[in-house]
């Protein structure tokens, strides 16, 4: 005791006692900052600027086009080319889409649809369409009034079912659905299951009432990169009722395989 009593306590520093803010203890910081030190606020004497897509405009126009299917296919009955692409304009609830698909074979256009829609959100990952469909190809072309759904459903599958009525009391029904299967980053094996119905028979067009045809594609595709990617696979196609007595007095095989390479691009 008689130690610590005789220690100088002149050495340390006095503290002032006004509170947690008046609170002094000692020099901790000061001085000039050493060369090459970062300032305040990391901008390095950086001025602010304005940046693309950074000023909360979370509801301006966006665009897309997909190319999924542009390929060529060897079959049991013909040899062509075929394609399917989509493309959409707006924003988060409202979009114009465009749909097309179709077939090319001994050097004419076999069949193919040029659908115009306008799709908005009526919940998660799901949303209302409505527009106009044109067909084309061989024999007359048809106009029809289109309104449906599409969507992705749990398990991540891609749904789309629509409606379609035509002049004349005509009706049809498309539904599809397809699956992404990744077996590495790159290598992806895309099933797709597609039906159309009819509600009366055109037999201009070959079209039969009822359940018309029903086709199953299986592509395995390598992503060279996100945007870009061929690939190669296999598609079953068979149709029913009077269609398919359509294609017999037409001497067409009512089943058809074909073996198909393509590409796949989107921007």
């Amino acid at each position: 005791m008689d130690g610590m009593q005789g220690m100088h306590h002149g050495s340390i520093a006095p503290a002032k006692s006004a509170g947690m803010s008046g609170m002094a203890m000692g020099v901790m910081q000061g001085g000039t900052a050493p060369p090459g030190a970062r300032s305040a606020d990391y901008s390095d004497g950086i001025g602010y600027g304005p940046m693309r897509g950074m000023d909360m405009q979370d509801n301006a126009p966006q665009s897309m086009l997909l190319v999924d299917q542009l390929e060529a296919f060897h079959g049991h009955d013909a040899d062509g080319q075929s394609w399917e692409a989509e493309g959409w304009y707006g924003g988060d609830d409202d979009k114009l889409w465009l749909r097309t698909e179709g077939e090319r074979s001994r050097d004419r256009l076999a069949d193919g649809d040029i659908e115009a829609l306008w799709s908005h959100i009526i919940a998660t990952y799901w949303s209302s369409q409505l527009g106009l469909r044109q067909d084309v190809g061989e024999g007359p072309n048809r106009h029809w009034a289109a309104f449906g759904v599409q969507g992705l459903s749990p398990y991540w599958f891609e749904l789309e079912a629509t409606g379609y009525v035509g002049d004349g009391g005509r009706t049809a029904a498309r539904l599809r659905a397809e699956y992404e299967l990744l077996f590495t980053q790159r290598l992806i094996l895309q099933p797709e299951f597609e039906v159309n119905l009819y509600g009366q028979s055109d037999p201009a067009r070959g079209i039969g009432s009822g359940l018309s045809d029903a086709q199953l594609g299986l592509r395995l595709r390598y992503e060279i990169n996100r945007q870009f990617a061929p690939y190669v696979g296999v598609v079953w196609t068979t149709r029913y009722g009077r269609t398919a007595d359509f294609l017999r007095d037409d001497h067409q095989p009512v089943f058809d395989r074909q073996w198909i390479a393509g590409i796949r691009f989107w921007f």
